[in-house]
């Protein structure tokens, strides 16, 4: 199986999210897209953010329509700061050593990868793919 993972705080979730998940589910090939709030973002501890039920119930609307879409608040049920490392071993656990995990990001996200907890250890377990974001150069990552 191929899983596309989202993660953000999605306050709010907008267009661009969805069209990038339906771009990569289409060209990776991928069975599903995963969509996951992030419960405590560590990287924007210093901003307000909406209420983690009203964020997922505008995910659950804004990707209702696509039936290779979900909704998983599985960063949101986790106690203490949301890290991407932790979430991916919690999938890779769940959805078996088989899966395939792809960890779609805009070009903003990825070029902070280096910050991130346990960065290497994360593009072990998911494929990074990237998207352009308007005002952000591609990072480099080599």
């Amino acid at each position: 199986m191929r899983v596309g993972i989202m993660g953000g705080t999605f306050d709010p979730v907008h267009l661009a999210h969805l069209i990038i998940a339906e771009e990569a589910r289409v060209d990776l090939e991928l069975d599903r897209v995963m969509f996951i709030p992030a419960g405590e973002p560590w990287m924007k501890s210093d901003r307000i953010i909406s209420p983690a039920e009203h964020r997922v119930a505008m995910l659950k609307l804004a990707t209702g329509g696509n039936p290779a879409f979900e909704v998983s608040t599985m960063e949101i049920d986790r106690e203490g700061p949301s890290y991407t490392i932790d979430t991916l071993e919690e999938l890779y656990q769940e959805l078996g050593h088989t899966t395939e995990l792809f960890l779609l990001a805009g070009w903003d996200s990825l070029a902070t990868l280096p910050l991130w907890k346990a960065p290497y250890r994360i593009s072990k377990l998911a494929h990074l793919v990237s998207f352009p974001r308007p005002g952000f150069a591609r990072p480099d990552l080599e």
